[in-house]
């Protein structure tokens, strides 16, 4: 199955996602970007097919999402989204706002064990 990664057609709705990010996805980002976890590459607000992942390493096929109160009423969307992702061989990591909020750390340490 052919997929297509940051499709022209979501470009917008993208960039309106980087803008309008959420304080625990601002908080990762500034831990995930420039390389920092073992000089591996992740970008933010990347589409894979008809999905706009909160973060993305290419290299490890590892997707970042960030689920905040509204993904306990779109629990079907999300099982979807990560049937579709692991189709395409992409490993999906899902935390909660809260817990990158109160835990970095220790949500860090979780992502740095599947990039190793």
């Amino acid at each position: 199955m052919r997929f297509t990664y940051n499709d022209h057609s979501l470009k917008e709705r993208r960039r309106n996602l980087r803008k309008n990010q959420t304080d625990a996805e601002a908080l990762l980002w500034r831990k995930l970007r420039n390389k920092q976890i073992n000089r591996i590459k992740f970008f933010r607000q990347y589409s894979v097919g008809p999905y706009i992942l909160d973060f993305f390493c290419s290299e490890k096929r590892l997707a970042i999402e960030l689920d905040g109160s509204q993904h306990l009423t779109n629990q079907e969307y999300d099982a979807e989204r990560s049937y579709y992702l692991r189709s395409q061989d992409i490993k999906v990591l899902r935390f909660w706002n809260n817990e990158v909020i109160s835990n970095l750390d220790g949500v860090l340490e979780k992502i740095f064990s599947e990039l190793s």
